[in-house]
């Protein structure tokens, strides 16, 4: 591997995306700097990183003053919880990193004159009154519910980021993630495939909150790195989605999960969550247009793979 001599601070790097994006970034010849406080990340994710000579791990929390030694080329905001049963159990730990997070890493980014790119979320767009949703749609969130603390952390996110490309003139980039799956996602984070999986493989039923017809659109993690990937090269500083535009109701979604596993798990109903959004679905035309990216893994193909990681996190 041929070192490019860039080097890119990745924030949350121990968790489920951080650790796809220093997989990508070891391989595309960067020296990466993870950095997580492991409230939600696992050391699992990137322990076969760590022989290499151009990764580092640093166990610290970004709401507290962020140093790294040296140039700095790039950083990439990913640390926060990012599902509901992680955000919910630690809403003010939610908020610092929103907030407190992204300004000490801004100012870290204005020091050292590294590009910076905050990871985020579909969540910005709450329970949308437009479908799909576009970068223009401002959203509908309800700032003082539960899921608030999310939401609102990652608006704020948005806002400081263009507050300190405009006044500072720091060189920024925003990704709008929408729901993304793969290897490394926790089983235990509450979200609807690991949930789902986690039931078939164990031999328990579904769980389906409300009727199961809002809908999802899932995007393979190999797809969201490459998008994410192609943005933080690109020159286009406002928002863009990355997503898979490929809907999905949850009901289907239980059905297919009880397909590939080939159990016979029946699907029960649960209260809908408050505030939960009744649709999701990116509209990628800014990405198709100004990144050239597109989803390229099938949902069933990217579901085997992720059964299969599961299966073995399981048996072990």
């Amino acid at each position: 591997m041929e070192l490019n001599g860039k080097k890119v601070l990745i924030t949350g790097g121990a968790g489920f995306l951080g650790s796809h994006l220093c997989d990508r970034f070891v391989k595309e010849g960067y020296h990466v700097i993870a950095m997580d406080n492991l409230s939600t990340g696992s050391l699992k994710n990137i322990e076969h990183l760590f022989p290499l000579k151009n990764f580092e791990f640093y166990f610290h929390d970004v709401t507290k003053f962020v140093h790294i030694p040296g140039k700095l080329d790039y950083i990439l905001h990913f640390a926060s919880p990012a599902s509901p049963i992680d955000y919910l159990k630690m809403p003010i730990q939610t908020l610092k990193v929103g907030s407190l997070g992204t300004h000490n890493l801004l100012g870290l980014s204005k020091e050292k004159s590294s590009r910076f790119l905050i990871a985020s979320t579909s969540e910005i767009y709450g329970d949308p009154d437009v479908h799909p949703q576009t970068e223009e749609y401002w959203g509908n969130v309800n700032p003082i519910g539960p899921r608030g603390v999310y939401d609102e952390a990652k608006r704020f996110m948005e806002a400081i980021t263009m507050a300190y490309h405009t006044f500072h003139g720091i060189d920024t980039r925003i990704v709008r993630i929408f729901n993304t799956y793969g290897p490394r996602m926790r089983l235990d984070d509450g979200r609807a495939l690991p949930a789902f999986m986690k039931q078939a493989i164990e031999g328990h039923d579904i769980t389906v909150f409300g009727d199961g017809s809002q809908t999802r659109s899932f995007c393979y993690v190999s797809d969201l790195v490459e998008g994410i990937y192609r943005l933080l090269l690109s020159d286009y500083v406002y928002p863009v989605n990355i997503g898979n535009p490929n809907e999905i109701t949850i009901k289907q979604f239980a059905e297919e999960i009880i397909k590939l596993t080939g159990t016979k798990q029946k699907i029960v109903y649960m209260d809908l969550p408050t505030d939960d959004p009744k649709q999701r679905q990116p509209d990628i035309t800014k990405a198709k247009e100004i990144l050239g990216w597109e989803p390229k893994v099938d949902r069933a193909e990217g579901l085997k793979i992720t059964y299969e990681h599961f299966r073995k996190v399981l048996n072990k």
